[in-house]
């Protein structure tokens, strides 16, 4: 099987004797952010529909779960075997509706159910608290919307979106007010207070702020590469182009790039 194959290539890599100098020296720590790397990567061949690059991400991806697993295994903790039951266990008591007797209407109501679920393994695991298991490792805006939601279900929310949006102006306003007494520390405060209130109004209209942010920049990224191509066809160096040149040409960028 390709997965066994996966595997041996592991077990050689960290091989006292015979293995890669550099795969023996690291450890889960080390190993960590190439993780973190390689996710991302799947994420932009996704955002590019790239299939061929998605194939070749994925696997470096499986080559990390296959690297941590490995080093478990060393300390004789767990084994990628012990990986892939934990993860067929969890999916089989998260779907009683696919391989149990539960029935579920649509997609809200499974999503309801998921929940629930996974609010009951908090607490059998003792983490009783709704924020207790997000991890602190992810982006701030995903780990922002799961921290809302999670308030959320367990009933401290806004009713619907007109909460968070009044929420929005008056973060901004403390902002405005902060900056105004020339108080970089507190504006660095209510600048945060801002933007997690600008990922709640995202999560209440059922928008991903990690994707919206994603999206928005490479919109920038696009017409700011249009922008340096007028500069150049104009002999100007962006440097030293007068602020009303600049603001024609972006607004040029911004037609050609909606």
């Amino acid at each position: 099987m390709a997965i066994e194959r996966l595997l041996a290539i592991m077990a050689r890599l960290r091989d006292p004797e015979r293995g890669c100098p550099w795969d023996l020296q690291q450890d889960f720590r080390s190993i960590a952010p190439h993780t973190l790397e390689e996710a991302y990567e799947v994420a932009d061949a996704i955002e590019r529909d790239d299939l061929p690059a998605l194939r070749d991400e994925l696997g470096d991806l499986l080559f990390q779960v296959a690297f941590h697993a490995r080093l478990a295994g060393e300390r004789g903790a767990f084994g990628f075997d012990d990986v892939v039951e934990a993860i067929c266990d969890k999916l089989t008591r998260r779907h009683p509706h696919v391989f149990g007797d539960a029935i579920v209407a649509d997609a809200a109501e499974q999503t309801r159910a998921w929940e629930k679920i996974k609010r009951e393994e908090r607490t059998a695991a003792g983490r009783d608290g709704a924020l207790d298991d997000v991890p602190k490792a992810l982006p701030a805006l995903t780990r922002a919307r799961k921290l809302g939601a999670r308030a959320g279900d367990a009933g401290f929310d806004w009713p619907d979106a007109r909460g968070p949006r009044a929420k929005v102006d008056e973060e901004l306003a403390e902002f405005d007010r902060a900056m105004a007494d020339g108080d970089s520390v507190r504006g660095e405060a209510e600048l945060g207070d801002l933007l997690f209130s600008i990922v709640n109004l995202a999560r209440h209209l059922e928008m991903d702020p990690e994707t919206a942010l994603r999206q928005a920049n490479e919109r920038f990224a696009r017409r700011y590469r249009h922008l340096e191509q007028s500069l150049a066809r104009l002999g100007q160096p962006a440097g030293s182009a007068a602020p009303e040149l600049l603001d024609r040409l972006w607004a040029a960028a911004k037609a050609e790039n909606p």
